[in-house]
């Protein structure tokens, strides 16, 4: 057993309770980890591979002053950080472990940091275009997460066959998993089952202006930057430092980038480096402020030209709320900013299933139409909503799906169709009826195409979601009440006694041979080198190596007992 683990395991067990499991989820220590008592928890938070795996954590100014107490140096403001690490012993000097791994370690040299080159009004311009699309790439992300849930790979990334089909609307399939991540961080998407979803903040970020969308995800960005990023007043260092601050960290040269990029898509650092007006306060830790951003962005309108061909153009960006609940009835055909969107009777239908009526959606186009409602359009739009309903599917008082219709032909049509076998729809007087249940009926029905609605006991339309937003889940955080408790069970008055203990097992296990003191009957102490051999009964037996005899020695009267290095003798 190290003997450089006494002095932590006693500084464990002075720690309060919140103070280890601040440590121990710091340190990445598994909740279920088998320790037995501080001892175990000094001797593996001193291993190697365990300090090993924390010095890539540390920040750039952490690093520094570790490096400098192994040099001798005070550890300034740090000092407190790296003691909560388990880094530091409480007088500000490294356990010998980590000093030896520190040693080898190298380090960036000095550089002062200075603040960001402000961006010109022509790089501005470009920046604030960027993040206008990006704000507008994350919407239809979510839009599309809210329609079906988007697949991702083990990784996180979205997989290839959503890229590819994302890609095909206009937005780079190579910039797709930063706007992912981008809208994570934010809260609007939602990963989970290897599934991308929609979520309630989301669909409340859905009907904010542009400029307000972008202060949501900026903001978010900032507080998801790692510590290195961060500055104390919550904001970030200058960019030009952020490479050198997790300098024994191997991946931090790509996570770095990576994070740069995504800063670079929100229009936080424009392309030469440089800052632009909106991104300072955040910089500083203050509120986000788009006022300069809003004067580059395109001016958004709430009216559009409804045309014969069953089209509606935007003359630019649509204000939000009323792009989102146009894409509701119609399909958006480009992504420019004046966008242009086509009417069907699928997007018709579609809308009815999620609770429009052919009132609502008309008097929408009536509001905002700049050309009145083309006859075509109105005409369209009451046809699908008269044969909208036509199949009605409800529970009966038996607990089957049963599936109705006016119309016969329809009903036999549906009893024949193939692509419905797999509900198992049987006929009888009153219609079909089905083992499965009513909404996976609803919606095969409804992806055939059949005019159907669900309706209650009541025989009104119910409005059913396909693919409800995910709740809202914490943070995970690790529970180490249950380790700590066990760890305080095995904590002893006598922290001498427990160490000696734990010493001379070591010494029993591995047959190592022991320099320990002896109080002797008279009071003098008397020193022995011992082989040990067994500890039992409150005693320990070895060979004296001197006098070449076995002896046994009560273990309370041994003041001190330490392993003779074998090289040393």
């Amino acid at each position: 057993m190290s003997t450089h683990a006494r002095p932590l395991a006693v500084w464990l067990a002075a720690a309060p309770d919140a103070q280890l499991a601040a440590l121990f989820e710091a340190r990445g220590v598994r909740e279920d980890v088998a320790w037995a008592d501080f001892f175990d928890a000094a001797e593996a938070l001193l291993d190697p591979a365990s300090i090993e795996r924390m010095l890539p954590r540390l920040t750039l100014a952490e690093a520094r002053a570790l490096r400098g107490s192994v040099e001798g140096e005070d550890s300034g403001e740090e000092a407190s950080s790296l003691i909560a690490l388990a880094l530091l012993r409480p007088d500000g000097t490294p356990p010998p472990p980590v000093a030896d791994i520190v040693a080898a370690r190298e380090l960036p040299e000095e550089n002062d940091l200075t603040d960001p080159i402000p961006a010109d009004e022509r790089t501005a311009a470009r920046a604030a275009e960027r993040s206008f699309t990006s704000v507008g790439a994350i919407a239809d992300l979510l839009l599309l997460a809210a329609e079906t849930p988007l697949a991702l790979l083990t990784g996180g990334n979205l997989a290839a066959g959503e890229k590819r089909r994302i890609a095909e609307s206009g937005t780079p399939a190579e910039i797709l998993d930063d706007l992912v991540a981008i809208a994570v961080a934010a809260g609007i998407l939602s990963t989970g089952d290897r599934k991308l979803r929609s979520t309630a903040v989301g669909e409340a970020w859905l009907r904010l202006a542009a400029s307000d969308r972008w202060i949501a995800l900026a903001e978010a960005f900032r507080a998801s930057l790692p510590r290195g990023l961060r500055t104390d007043d919550g904001g970030w260092l200058p960019v030009a430092g952020w490479p050198r601050q997790h300098p024994w960290d191997p991946s931090w040269s790509e996570r770095c980038a990576t994070i740069r990029a995504r800063a670079t898509l929100l229009g936080l650092i424009a392309a030469d480096d440089t800052e632009p007006e909106w991104a300072v306060p955040l910089r500083l830790g203050e509120p986000a402020d788009a006022t300069a951003l809003e004067r580059m962005l395109p001016a958004e309108v709430d009216r559009i030209f409804l045309q014969n061909d069953l089209t509606a153009i935007a003359p630019g960006p649509l204000k939000p709320a009323l792009d989102v609940r146009l894409r509701g009835i119609a399909a958006r055909e480009s992504t420019a900013q004046a966008s242009s969107y086509r009417f069907t009777a699928e997007s018709i239908a579609h809308a009815l299933t999620t609770g429009e009526t052919a009132a609502s959606i008309l008097d929408l186009l009536g509001e905002i139409s700049l050309t009145g409602i083309p006859q075509p359009l109105e005409y369209l739009v009451m046809q699908t909503a008269q044969r909208h309903g036509l199949v009605r599917v409800f529970t009966d008082w038996s607990g089957r799906t049963r599936v109705a219709s006016a119309d016969a032909t329809l009903l036999d049509a549906m009893g024949v169709d193939q692509s419905l076998r797999p509900l198992a729809l049987s006929r009888d007087a009153e219609g079909l009826s089905s083992r499965v249940g009513r909404d996976t009926v609803y919606w095969t029905l409804t992806d055939a195409r059949y005019p159907a609605m669900i309706v209650g006991s009541d025989g009104q339309p119910l409005v059913v979601d396909r693919n409800p937003v995910a709740a809202s889940e914490p943070s995970a955080v690790r529970d180490y009440s249950a380790l700590i408790a066990r760890l305080r069970a095995q904590q002893g008055p006598d922290a001498d006694a427990a160490w000696l203990d734990r010493e001379l097992e070591a010494a029993v296990r591995t047959k190592a041979v022991l320099h320990v003191e002896i109080l002797m009957p008279d009071g003098s102490m008397r020193e022995l080198q011992l082989e040990a051999s067994g500890l039992g009964g409150g005693r320990l037996r070895g060979r004296d190596r001197a006098a070449d005899v076995e002896r046994t020695l009560p273990v309370r009267s041994i003041r001190s007992a330490r392993v003779i290095d074998p090289s040393s003798e």
